[in-house]
């Protein structure tokens, strides 16, 4: 994800939230005469008042100056003409698209869907199936050629014949060749959904029926059902896989040492604090966020995870696409309940194809909102103009077809032209449609073609049917422009001003400091016998890895070490340990006996420019951006109606 979609994602969010709207509407304060009211204010305030984290921007004194800098950018961007830019008027469309999703629904077909969708969810199966590839719009013969190859597959099946074996000489899905069919586990939303709908109405060890999916012709053989396994918190230790072959044995070797020390005792949370190479998660303890079957990008870490049945079991060793790992169950969490769910499952209905029975219940909903009229003539004329050519998607516009300029439909106000409905014809051929005598073709067009007029009709008209929406786009589209200025004037400028940003770090340097830091090898252990003979090699200059093979034998861990450059309150270093160069005296922190051996110390330091450059850069948007709204103050003609904003502020508080 971009940082144009964080910043859009956050906006949108904001955007919905609900809230009571004054009824009053007053101008607040005018920028160069243009008047903003104090309904838009008001609303604004409220909606973003439990969002907001800095007390100060809950003041409203504070917050009108904060609402009036906003509007001063946005008259900025204006005045610029940012907002003719072709990407603006693309980008506003496109959110406004999304934002109309939301008119879109059927409440009760929506229902519907989510309960069917969430009692599949309880269940996983696993699937083979065996494809025969068709177009969705193939001609009627290679439909038929292609269903009539499925049936055969489909008797042969259904006869008791082995389906793996069917699958790997028929199948035409390039993966069956290899996995001979098997899909593996999946439940509901992850196949279209006629696909789905045949493996959830699948006995187990059952053959379905053919169904066509935009793929082709299936059938399917239902290998087992499971209940959803839920998600799962689990604690791990994560030892990379190695970039250099010579390496990997070593990797292995160090989490097989690590794992010794668990079975020794030794918390696991400890032990990935010190070990564990995901950064993540080491300074947790290890800990994950919850996941669920399909959610990470490693089948064996999952079902790993998985097989684990009480609080507290820890996983053998094992390795997966990323590293050596060992896991800990934390706790399992059950399928969330359907309330929790009814949101996501909304937005996978959505992206589905089950959106088409929202679609149609949309349609006959419009069909009953809308007064419309078709003029009998001219779909007479129309009509006689579409030939047997459209079969074969051949048929052309007629060379007069400007000439249908008269109206075909009306649908309250609007009139629709003859014209619009022939280039409807003309895009539809590659639809397949294949309804026959034409007269019937024709008429099966119309309805599409009126369905999508008024869904146009409906959309275009959102904004006067639902001020809801229309305060949303205004808020986007204002929202937009103010990106697209603070790219220009204030992150483009900081990120390539390097003289600037050099003198602004040269400025607040003394803000940037490093910790005192220590160059060290860290020992640890259970034993303190064996903590005091690491110490002996330490201060013989030993090596490490030499310290480990001579102190963990006959297959038991007894120290563990750790190397590199730490910062002043790193969690890998011992809390209790001294910053003093050589070999250190034992000491003891819970459980574990430490010995350090500190090679170099580091004192405070200014960080150089490239070490903070990230924050600099952050802070120096800042500054630009605060100069650059008191500029905007000088360059715009700024009143506020005093009088107007103590009523409004005796309202809100």
């Amino acid at each position: 994800m971009n940082f144009k979609q964080f910043f859009f994602g956050l906006f949108f969010l904001l955007s919905f939230a609900s809230n009571a709207q004054s009824n009053t509407k007053e101008v607040l304060f005018t920028i160069n005469n243009k008047p903003y009211y104090t309904d838009e204010f008001s609303r604004i305030y409220k909606k973003n008042l439990d969002l907001v984290k800095d007390d100060s921007q809950k003041d409203l004194n504070q917050y009108l100056q904060l609402f009036v800098g906003y509007k001063l950018k946005v008259n900025k961007a204006n005045k610029l003409g940012l907002q003719n830019g072709p990407q603006y008027q693309n980008e506003l469309k496109s959110y406004r698209t999304q934002l109309a999703k939301n008119y879109f629904n059927d409440t009760k077909i929506t229902e519907e869907l989510v309960a069917e969708g969430y009692n599949r969810l309880q269940k996983e199966i696993r699937a083979s199936h065996i494809l025969i590839l068709v177009e969705e719009n193939a001609s009627p013969e290679d439909t038929l050629k292609a269903y009539k190859k499925i049936e055969d597959i489909s008797k042969k099946a259904l006869a008791g014949e082995d389906f793996e074996n069917l699958a790997v000489q028929f199948s035409e899905d390039p993966s069956a060749k290899e996995n001979k069919g098997d899909l593996g586990y999946f439940t509901a939303f992850r196949m279209v959904y006629p696909f789905e709908n045949a493996a959830y109405t699948t006995q187990k060890g059952k053959v379905s029926k053919i169904i066509r999916t935009r793929f082709g012709y299936h059938i399917l053989k239902i290998n087992d059902i499971r209940a959803n396994r839920g998600e799962i918190t689990v604690a791990h230790i994560m030892i990379l896989n190695p970039k250099a072959e010579e390496t990997e044995k070593n990797a292995e070797k160090t989490i097989n040492e690590i794992y010794k020390k668990v079975q020794q005792g030794e918390k696991f949370e400890d032990l990935a604090k010190q070990f564990s190479e995901d950064k993540s998660s080491s300074s947790k303890g290890g800990v994950l966020n919850r996941f669920g079957s399909g959610q990470l990008s490693s089948e064996e870490f999952e079902n790993t995870a998985f097989s684990l049945e009480k609080a507290g079991d820890i996983s053998k060793p094992f390795q997966s696409d990323f590293g050596w790992h060992i896991v800990k169950l934390i706790e399992k969490h059950p399928v969330k309940s359907i309330d929790e769910m009814k949101s996501e499952l909304e937005t996978k209905i959505g992206k589905d194809d089950r959106s088409k029975k929202i679609t149609a219940s949309l349609n006959e909903k419009l069909r009953k909102k809308y007064t419309y009229k078709r003029d009998a003539k001219q779909y007479g004329l129309i009509s006689k103009l579409v030939t047997n050519d459209f079969y074969e998607s051949k048929w052309s516009l007629p060379e007069n077809a400007k000439e249908y300029t008269a109206t075909l439909l009306t649908i309250n106000a609007k009139k629709i032209d003859g014209k619009a409905f022939l280039d409807f014809i003309d895009k539809q051929q590659k639809a397949g449609i294949k309804v026959k005598p034409l007269s019937k073709l024709v008429d099966t067009l119309y309805d599409k073609f009126l369905d999508e007029q008024l869904t146009a009709y409906y959309d275009e008209n959102l904004e006067t049917e639902f001020p809801e929406f229309a305060n949303v786009m205004d808020e986007y589209r204002d929202g937009l422009l103010l990106f697209d200025l603070m790219e220009k004037e204030i992150w483009d400028r900081a990120k390539t001003d390097t003289l600037g940003l050099k003198k602004f770090y040269d400025e607040h340097k003394m803000e940037h400091m490093w910790k005192k830091r220590v160059d060290v090898t860290i020992t640890s252990s259970t034993n303190q016998d064996m903590i005091k003979k690491a110490q002996t090699l330490l201060k013989k200059n030993e090596k490490p890895e030499a310290i480990k093979d001579k102190l963990n034998v006959n297959n038991v861990i007894n120290v563990m070490t750790n190397s590199g450059v730490f910062e002043e309150g790193n969690d890998a270093l011992p809390k209790t340990m001294k910053f003093n160069l050589g070999v250190s005296d034992v000491f003891k922190e819970g459980e574990y006996y430490f010995v350090t051996k500190v090679d170099k110390i580091l004192p405070e330091a200014v960080k150089t420019l490239d070490e903070c450059k990230g924050k600099i850069v952050n802070d120096y948007q800042q500054y630009l951006e605060q100069r650059w709204v008191d500029d905007l103050k000088q360059e715009f003609t700024v009143k506020i109606n005093s009088d107007v904003f103590e009523s409004v502020k005796k309202e809100l508080k």
